[in-house]
């Protein structure tokens, strides 16, 4: 099958031929219809997972996936082949990934059906995003009226939230530079969404908005201590890149470090919303897999939103 791999790391990733994985117990293998990028995706090929995860190479990388089940491991129940799937590659190793013709997935982790009203390419992007953006709104306990900060909303993560916030009630305050980024995190909700640049005097734009502090901080990206002194007292801040409760020294705020979560229920409940219209998979653009390292150099250049991989 064709894939995009790393022969080694750090490199830069390249689509080549691999031998197609078999289903072992409990797996599913899935023909792979779309799939995405994530951050864990550049962090692979630049070496930053190094120590944290084996790695298995001729290494196929990717975590998101959606398509059609083609064979299924022993004792799996459940699903039946020609089932409609989607998620993330729940392994407990790297080299095994999604973005390839084939993948197998455990069935009992990470993997949910399609629903009726969801396409399989924003099935596709919304796995990994989706559990991170949605597991960081429910960890800070969002409710109406409550303001939030969301650092890092041009990204895929921080677009979900932005507009899950906005569906809790939460008055949502994002940052963005203007220009195509302000105009990219407006349009993401039908409520108003109050744009901040941070290239600028974040701590004045934010207090303009909050004197007192906002309520809760969704840390997805920038300086998370400089974050974390933006919130009231009592605040609380969600942080998926690493900060942690000894991260600040502020004693009247609760640190949340996040590692996205994603469960049937989980995954299930953000493609029922997606699939209702409630929530947008904001895919900016579409590569075929034959073009995969244009996308990681798009990645890598800060493109908006999620960029949407075609495999089949």
């Amino acid at each position: 099958m064709r894939a995009v791999t790393l022969q080694s790391i750090p490199a830069k990733p390249a689509v080549t031929e691999v031998e197609a994985p078999r289903p072992e117990a409990g797996e599913l293998l899935v023909k792979v219809a779309a799939a995405s990028l994530n951050g864990i995706d550049a962090a692979t090929a630049a070496g930053y997972m190094q120590g944290v995860m084996e790695h298995r190479f001729p290494l196929v990388i990717g975590g998101d996936f959606a398509g059609t089940v083609e064979a299924l491991g022993e004792g799996v129940d459940g699903f039946a082949v020609g089932d409609a799937v989607f998620g993330v590659v729940m392994k407990p190793f790297l080299g095994s990934g999604s973005l390839a013709q084939y993948v197998t997935v455990p069935a009992a982790y990470g993997v949910a059906p399609i629903p009726e009203g969801l396409s399989v390419q924003d099935a596709g992007a919304l796995g990994l995003a989706g559990t991170a953006a949605l597991d960081s709104v429910n960890a800070v306990a969002l409710a109406t009226g409550e303001t939030v900060l969301i650092s890092g909303a041009t990204g895929g993560v921080g677009a979900l939230a932005v507009q899950l916030a906005a569906a809790r009630g939460a008055k949502v305050i994002a940052t963005a530079r203007p220009g195509a980024q302000a105009a990219f995190v407006a349009a993401l909700t039908d409520a108003e969404v109050h744009l901040v640049d941070f290239t600028g005097d974040l701590d004045a734009q934010v207090g303009a908005l909050a004197p007192g502090g906002v309520d809760a901080v969704l840390h997805l990206a920038g300086d998370g201590a400089r974050l974390a002194g933006l919130l009231r007292p009592g605040g609380r801040i969600a942080a998926t890149g690493g900060f942690g409760p000894g991260d600040t020294r502020r004693q009247d705020v609760t640190v949340h470090a996040m590692r996205a979560d994603p469960n049937a229920a989980t995954l299930t409940a953000l493609a029922e919303d997606a699939a209702s219209g409630a929530l947008r998979v904001p895919i900016t653009a579409v590569y075929p897999l034959e073009q995969a390292t244009d996308a990681f150099a798009a990645f890598s250049s800060g493109k908006l939103g999620k960029l949407a991989i075609t495999c089949s």
